[in-house]
Parts: structure tokens; C-alpha cells; sequence
């Protein structure tokens, strides 16, 4: 592990003293992505990053691929520029959120009980924020970190990439030339376990690995008629038992190189045994983390919305029903075949975007450099892998041979349902995890 490049004297602040205002002004900023193209785009959030970075004399690279589906990648010299390029990577649209169910406006950016709450807080406007007070840390101490760092915000992350980070691999490698490692979203956060002797530990959940995605829709086809006439070629009878069988097929469990060395290190830290047969005492350990890692334990296939009909007496010829299928390495042949076999011959099965699943070790420098950078802040807590059953931007990287993490460190209180909020409703993230991992990671960008 190299030493960090002495900085300059400066009365400069540190990235923990802006981290939360970022985060909240950036949450203020409405980059909902419906999945449909008809949300606001990111240009506005990507605007907003590229004035913080011209702010500190840094000028970025912007990318759209799409009018306002923008994003912004920008490259700060190391002191060695012969080594390999660390890249740093964000997306900033957020998933829809329904105001009505909510405590709070989700786009208020709203300080309440020690939290900042909004959509985004926790996916993922919060690195968003620790990334952007780090690179303007660092550019206002004209500090170098030891390699070159590439820094992206991406736009459409949570629709694949399409108009995001596939956009820009495809069309503007050279931005990552000499890259060969990066770090995103959904690891390094802790969760609280019991330990063997009956104390609280903490664990940081290091992501290493992703499942692939398969989107899918169902299309069944019959026989248009009357509703008040037998018909015994329903399309919506025929998408109903397809849906049925594909909900309740028992998909054979697979415990993947991470998955096991996240689940041998909980049981070393709580006494807990397990087995490939018996897990669940162990996974309920876990809180809402376990979540994420049951399904990481076999393919998924969950139904997500169905449309049919469109007048209460007439029998409609078709109907369709989407599907997000989630892989293990390996398994994108399988799960395919068996999706076809169980929708039956009069379901076709169309791939409306699919993505490749991930697996990175967990050793060599750079993990040891995010091992050292949560452990120098939290030197009594434990750092373990694990697969993510959902997908990052990191997937679009990997084109370019690019070995992806995830590590947004977040120290969390032992009561906060932090996993669940991913998506959900109420989404929080803490002030001072906030600080620490805007600590942890201007840290690891000074030792990697």
C-alpha cells in the first residue's frame, strides 16, 4: 500500500465539512428516470456537478446521449502516472418516488433525526456527494493522489445504462484509457451482528460481486371474443399460469465463491454454523441486509407489471407481463431456458435488455487499500465480501476490462433498516455516515 502525496498546507475544508450539503442539494434536484424516457433527465444534476468541479479549477467532459441524458467524466493526474487508473463512478437519476407515501418531500433534501432523507439518499446521490467533496478536496490542495483517478457521474443507471454508462464505454472509451479498477455503489456499509462472546459487531459488506440481468416480457397470444362466451384460448388465462409457474419455480440454490466467504466470515464473527442445506439462522443475523443476499443465492425471475384487455366484455387476443430475471455468474443459458420452457408454448419470451454478472477477487492491493481505509476509521469491525443481487454501472466498465467493486462506506447505527431503502420508501442516510465515508474515502483515493 502506497503513502499518501503530501498536501500542501491549507486552511481548505475537508471533504466531510460539504459532503452533507452536496447530498442534500443534490437530492433537491429532480433526475427521477421512469425507465420510459419521459422523466426530467440528468441534466440538471450533471450541470450541477460540473459547476462544483469548475469551482475548483477542474474542467469536465460532458456526455449526452440523448438531449438531457447527460453525463460527466473528468480525470485528475496522479503523481504516477505509469500505474494503472483508478476510476471513481456514480450515477445521478433516481428510481420514481410517491410523495404521498412519504414523511417527507423526497426531494426536500430534509435534515430530520441526525438523517438526510430524500430519494437518493441512499441510492445513490449520497457517494454521488462523497465522490464530488473528495475530487474537490483534492483539486483544492492540489494533491495528487498516487495514480490517476477518472471520475464519472452517470446518467440512466437505473434503466441499464443504456443512455448512461454503455453510452459512454461505447462511445468515448478513450475517457477511461488505462483504467483498470473501479469503485461504485452498494458496498462498504456496515451491518450489526451479534458476535460469538454476545457484543454487537460490525461488519462492512465489500461488494465483489454482481448478478447478471435479464429483462424480459411475456407476450401470450389467443383468441379474441365476446366475454360472455366460452374461450378456452384466453390470452390472459394463458399469461396468468405462465406467470404462475415462473413465481413458484423453486430455482436450485448455488452458494458463489463471495457468497461463501461472506457467510463462513458471519459465522466466524457471530458462532453461528451453517451449511449448503441450513443458512437461515446465520442469514437472520443479518437485519435488512439479508435481503440483498438471499438473492444472491439462486436465480430470481419476478414478475413486475402485466397489461391485458381493454373493454370489460371483450376477451383480448394478447397480453403481456414483464419479468426481471437476475443471474448468477454462469447461469445466463439456464435461467433463459428455463424462463421459455416454464412460459409455455403460447407465451413468447423477449429480451427487452440484459447484462452480464460480475465476479472480482477479494484480495490484491487495491482491496487491501479499501480493507485499510474502513479498519484505520473503524478499527474493531470486520470487512467480508459479498455478491449483489442487483446491478451497477460497473457492468458497462467491465467492457472495457475494467474490475469493478462496490464501496460507498457508510458507518451505520445497529437500528437503521438501511438495505430495505434501497428503492424504498423513506430513503435516509445518517450525517455523520455520511462524514465518515467521505473520511474513508478520500483515504483510500490518497493509498490505492
Amino acid at each position: 500500500m502506497t503513502q499518501p502525496t503530501a498536501q500542501p498546507a491549507t486552511d481548505a475544508a475537508g471533504p466531510s465539512d460539504e459532503v452533507v450539503r452536496i447530498c442534500q442539494e443534490l437530492i433537491r434536484i429532480d433526475s427521477t428516470n421512469f425507465g420510459d424516457g419521459s422523466g426530467p433527465g440528468e441534466r440538471e444534476a450533471a450541470d450541477y456537478v460540473v459547476a462544483r468541479l469548475r469551482e475548483v479549477g477542474l474542467e469536465p467532459t460532458v456526455v449526452e446521449s440523448q438531449p438531457g441524458r447527460t453525463s460527466v467524466v473528468v480525470r485528475l493526474e496522479g503523481a504516477d502516472r505509469a500505474r494503472p487508473a483508478l476510476c471513481l463512478h456514480g450515477h445521478l437519476d433516481v428510481v420514481p418516488a410517491n410523495a404521498a407515501d412519504w414523511q417527507v418531500d423526497p426531494l426536500s433534501g430534509e435534515l430530520r433525526d441526525g438523517c438526510v432523507w430524500g430519494r437518493g439518499a441512499v441510492d445513490m446521490k449520497d457517494m454521488d456527494a462523497m465522490i464530488l467533496s473528495v475530487v474537490r478536496h483534492l483539486a483544492r490542495t492540489g494533491t495528487k493522489p498516487p495514480r490517476d483517478l477518472v471520475v464519472a457521474f452517470f446518467a440512466d443507471e437505473e434503466a441499464g445504462g443504456v443512455h448512461g454508462s454503455h453510452f459512454v464505454v461505447d462511445h468515448h472509451p478513450e475517457l477511461f484509457e488505462g483504467v483498470t479498477e473501479a469503485i461504485s455503489e452498494v458496498g462498504g456499509y456496515s451491518v450489526t451482528v451479534p458476535t460469538a462472546d454476545g457484543t454487537p459487531g460490525r461488519a462492512y459488506l465489500l461488494q465483489t460481486a454482481e448478478k447478471g440481468i435479464a429483462w424480459l416480457r411475456l407476450h401470450a397470444q389467443g383468441r379474441a371474443g365476446h366475454g360472455s362466451v366460452p374461450n378456452h384460448e384466453n390470452a390472459i388465462v394463458r399469461l396468468s399460469e405462465a406467470i404462475t409457474r415462473i413465481s413458484t419455480h423453486p430455482w436450485p440454490r448455488e452458494y458463489v465463491a463471495s457468497v461463501r466467504q461472506l457467510l463462513d466470515g458471519l459465522s466466524d464473527l457471530t458462532g453461528v454454523a451453517w451449511t449448503d442445506e441450513d443458512a437461515e439462522e446465520l442469514l437472520g443475523h443479518l437485519g435488512g441486509a439479508q435481503g440483498f443476499v438471499r438473492g444472491t443465492l439462486q436465480d430470481t425471475a419476478n414478475v413486475t407489471m402485466a397489461s391485458a384487455g381493454y373493454k370489460h366484455n371483450v376477451i383480448p387476443q394478447s397480453a403481456t407481463a414483464a419479468v426481471d430475471c437476475r443471474f448468477l455468474p454462469g447461469h445466463e443459458e439456464s435461467l433463459m431456458a428455463t424462463i421459455r420452457e416454464l412460459a409455455g408454448e403460447h407465451v413468447e419470451v423477449e429480451v427487452v435488455h440484459r447484462d452480464i454478472a460480475l465476479d472480482a477477487p477479494f484480495d490484491g492491493p487495491l482491496v487491501e487499500a479499501m480493507k485499510g481505509a474502513l479498519l484505520t476509521e473503524d478499527p474493531d469491525a470486520r470487512v467480508l465480501p459479498y455478491c449483489l443481487s442487483g446491478g451497477t454501472d460497473n457492468k458497462a466498465l467491465s467492457k472495457l476490462g475494467i474490475t469493478g467493486y462496490g464501496f460507498a462506506p457508510l458507518r451505520l447505527p445497529a437500528d437503521l433498516d438501511f438495505a430495505p431503502m434501497f428503492h424504498g420508501i423513506d430513503e435516509r442516510v445518517p450525517v455523520d455516515a455520511l462524514e465518515f465515508g467521505a473520511r474513508v474515502l478520500l483515504r483510500l483515493v490518497q493509498t490505492c
